[in-house]
């Protein structure tokens, strides 16, 4: 039997819990035609929520519509990538050159040739690839983009992008077509929390704060026992619901979580070579995962943070898993509370903390205060 369980960052799971609603948004706004909001759309949340996830699965539904789909990761290069992606012609050669000549004395004369290539407007050439590739497909259809880990992306590239998109928006707009007839082009990009504020403050990105917005968070773990339960049984093995209930409060309903103590539990039972996952089978499953998820979720979104945050997070941890009061966080870090309030905010808006009671916080992101006290 294999295990259906993906723990793999971006692999695409058995079951997209909880997240069914951004895919019929996403699905609606392909079908209704040029125009339809859910055409463009950010998905924000932190590591582990399942964004890379998200992006596969409306790029599924996208070429399940007859629609191309083309995905980034961002990073140096993307607008060029998706260039190449979109038209195999490569540079275009503005001119070319037979000079200078080189005179070997008793022997030849070597001409050195040279090529001028054309300068590139990056987003003029994008809006023609785009444009150029419209026109093969039949009508009615388009071109999906999804571009990954955008909070990496230079913001001249996504500028490049956003303009593209919206003068190839507008020129299909001026055909004289049905709406349902029209080519049209669709953006869907996933990025950390922190990138909202960085858009909302670009003035040249104002096509992409349209974008329909959706903030990724934990699943109900009711949803998570059903869907434990509805894997495993449609692979061919059994568990109890109460078996499953434990292993979902385990994973506080994250997503990455699921998939590890998934994956655990079932490696488990495999290993006593049973078809049923019983009660030690999920004990054992829950043990491997959270031996693994601060690692890989819980270090990276750490380093990702400034030193003040970072600073503004171990204060809390003696606390754990009891939440903090600010005036604590003062002392123990002996800064002000003008500087507490600062950060306290900024750790809030990348979801990393969350107001726990008046004057007071806590983690936000399951098992961090744990990883935090283990490296103190």
């Amino acid at each position: 039997m294999v295990n259906p369980f993906k723990p793999t960052a971006g692999k695409m799971p058995p079951v997209l819990i909880g997240r069914q609603d951004i895919v019929d948004d996403f699905a609606e706004g392909l079908d209704n035609g040029a125009g339809a909001p859910g055409r463009l759309m950010l998905v924000s949340g932190q590591r582990g929520l399942g964004k890379t996830v998200m992006l596969t699965e409306l790029a599924r539904t996208a070429i399940a519509r007859g629609w191309e789909a083309y995905a980034e990761t961002a990073s140096a290069g993307m607008t060029d990538r998706l260039i190449a992606a979109l038209d195999s012609a490569g540079p275009r050669v503005r001119h070319a050159t037979i000079a200078p000549a080189i005179g070997i004395p008793g022997i030849a004369n070597v001409q050195l040739g040279s090529v001028d290539v054309a300068a590139s407007n990056t987003a003029l050439d994008l809006r023609r690839a785009i444009e150029s590739r419209l026109k093969k497909l039949p009508k009615g259809k388009g071109i999906l983009f999804t571009v990954d880990e955008a909070q990496a992306a230079k913001i001249d590239e996504l500028v490049a992008i956003a303009t593209a998109l919206q003068h190839v928006t507008v020129d299909q707009d001026l055909t004289d077509e049905r709406d349902e007839e029209k080519r049209g082009v669709a953006f869907a990009f996933a990025a950390l929390p922190s990138i909202v504020d960085e858009l909302a403050s670009n003035e040249v990105l104002t096509f992409l704060r349209r974008a329909t917005y959706r903030e990724l968070g934990n699943v109900a773990v009711p949803d998570v026992r059903n869907a434990f339960v509805e894997t495993i049984t449609a692979q061919g093995k059994s568990i109890s619901r109460e078996n499953a209930e434990t292993a979902a409060r385990a994973t506080i309903g994250n997503p990455y979580l699921v998939q590890l103590v998934g994956y655990y539990m079932w490696q488990a039972a495999q290993a006593r070579h049973s078809d049923a996952i019983e009660a030690q089978d999920v004990e054992y499953g829950i043990a491997d995962a959270l031996s693994q998820f601060p690692e890989a979720v819980c270090a990276p979104s750490y380093r990702s943070l400034s030193p003040a945050q970072q600073h503004f997070l171990r204060a809390m941890a003696p606390d754990y898993p009891s939440a903090t009061t600010l005036s604590d966080i003062a002392e123990r870090t002996g800064k002000s509370m003008s500087w507490v309030g600062k950060y306290r905010m900024s750790l809030e808006r990348v979801m990393m903390i969350r107001a726990a009671d008046w004057g007071m916080v806590e983690y936000a992101q399951p098992y961090f205060g744990e990883w935090i006290r283990s490296r103190m």
